[in-house]
Parts: C-alpha cells; structure tokens; sequence
C-alpha cells in the first residue's frame, strides 16, 4: 500500500469509530444510573426507598 492508500484507510477508521462511539450517548438517559440516584427518584414519587425494599424478605415459593 502506497503511504496515500495508508492514510485514506486510517482516516476512515477514525471517522468510522468516532460514529460508533456517538451513537452510544443517545441511551445515557434510559439507563437506570447509580443506586442513589434511583433511590432518591423512588423517594421524590413516594415510593419506599431502596434499602428498605431490597432488605425486605422474598416471597415464599
């Protein structure tokens, strides 16, 4: 490969990832986040905190 073909190809590769990498930001809000974070959205709605149903003992089976 000629050092033009070289360039042209990791030029491309550059471009190519910097599209994939920006597509991933368009879900950062429907990911859950940190467990604070829940916790205190749960608490705003009136809703028990997490410590609190977490701790809580499983249904019997």
């Amino acid at each position: 490969m000629t050092d033009e073909a070289v360039l042209r190809t990791a030029a491309m590769m550059a471009v190519i990832s910097m599209l994939e990498e920006s597509s991933g930001t368009a879900d950062v809000g429907r990911l859950p986040g940190e467990a604070w974070s829940s916790d205190h959205r749960r608490q705003a709605m009136g809703r028990q905190s997490l410590m609190r149903t977490r701790s809580g003992r499983a249904p019997w089976r």
